[in-house]
């Protein structure tokens, strides 16, 4: 690009020219947004594998392994999962008639296993934690072949299955970075369980923190995108509410207790967005991308907007209405050692820690 000298009425190149032969100049492209992404992409997965190491040192070891040898709750989430959620994103594409290249987006969705972020709102929602990241974990793996069998189910009707990309190396590292940082928390726990309680207290805080981050970075960098029709608008705010309350009443109706039901409720509508937008990018043509590259970050936005919404009235539900020890402890029966609400065991945010030793002495006792 040639710029002119007012005073001398001499033409020179910019300063950030490649090629310049005296008439004419080439500059490089702007990639700002690009590198943008490609840092905050990188501090983001980091700080998130901190996190995720802090929710591990939440986990009981024989409570996770229990769920394990009986996967009663993750059976449930499963169903949840690769059932409710591939069909809800099925039918709210046929009622709101979007087009085809925007129902496999929706679809793909659908599809996604859940991710990392419903681990952290189990935690502030006083959820089963062990349950919560052996789901994640369970639903991250099972998608390797879960995920291409739904899409060859529900998508065929729009387009040939074989056309959609789907990035194993993505589901693969996802796995990864869920179960390295979550098996050092579970050592820490077992090792150090006072230290734990701290690094999940710093943890716990940072997550819901950097839950808002990534929602608002995401609408800055794609903020050219949002031009779009309002039937994928109203789609991607009704699916990931959607996905909350079948969870939900699914759970109910297969016996779980509440804790249980609100951690199957966010594992099925806090799906992993990221994979969703990977496969969108790999299967697709740019004129196509025009038309469905905003929904994840849409469904992302809306499934962070109803989950901090339910943590907001959970809280007001228990510290206005409700009897913490009736409507928020395991069951009778699950009590194996000590009789302590997941309120406390997820941190321990007491006024009064001694009391509340001296009370569990003599519920004990």
């Amino acid at each position: 690009m040639m710029t002119a000298n007012s005073t001398t009425n001499i033409l020179y190149c910019s300063a950030n020219a490649t090629i310049c032969n005296g008439t004419s100049c080439v500059t490089p492209d702007d990639n700002f947004n690009q590198i943008l992404n490609l840092v905050l992409s990188t501090v983001l997965t980091i700080l998130l594998a901190l996190v995720m190491f802090s929710m591990g040192c939440n986990v009981n070891i024989k409570k996770f392994w229990g769920h394990i040898k009986r996967p009663w709750g993750i059976c449930v989430g499963f169903l949840c999962q690769f059932g409710i959620m591939p069909l809800t994103g099925f039918v709210l594409s046929l009622i709101f008639n979007v087009l085809p290249v925007q129902a496999i987006a929706v679809l793909i969705m659908g599809c996604c296993p859940g991710g990392t972020s419903s681990n952290i709102l189990a935690y502030w929602l006083d959820g089963d934690m062990d349950l919560s990241i052996s789901m994640t974990t369970c639903s991250t793996l099972l998608a390797l072949g879960m995920m291409p069998l739904c899409l060859f189910v529900y998508t065929k009707m729009w387009t040939d299955t074989e056309s959609i990309v789907i990035p194993y190396d993505s589901i693969g590292i996802s796995l990864v970075a869920l179960v390295i940082p979550v098996s050092f928390g579970i050592f820490v726990n077992h090792k150090w369980p006072q230290k734990a309680k701290i690094i999940l207290k710093v943890g716990s805080i940072t997550g819901l923190i950097l839950i808002l981050i990534i929602a608002v970075v995401g609408g800055i960098l794609y903020k050219g995108s949002w031009a779009i029709s309002p039937q994928l608008w109203i789609v991607g705010t009704i699916f990931p509410a959607a996905g909350y309350s079948l969870g939900f009443l699914l759970a109910r109706i297969a016996g779980q207790s509440w804790h249980r039901c609100r951690t199957v409720a966010l594992e099925t509508g806090m799906q992993n967005t990221q994979l969703c937008t990977t496969i969108v990018q790999l299967s697709f043509k740019p004129e196509q991308l025009a038309l469905m590259f905003t929904f994840p970050l849409i469904y992302s936005i809306f499934q962070i907007v109803f989950a901090l919404m339910f943590v907001g009235v959970y809280y007001l539900h228990k510290r206005f209405c409700a009897s913490p020890k009736t409507d928020f402890t395991e069951p009778a029966s699950e009590i194996e050692s000590i009789p302590e609400t997941y309120a406390q065991m997820n941190g321990g945010f007491t006024a009064n820690e001694k009391s509340t030793r001296n009370m569990n002495n003599i519920i004990v006792s």
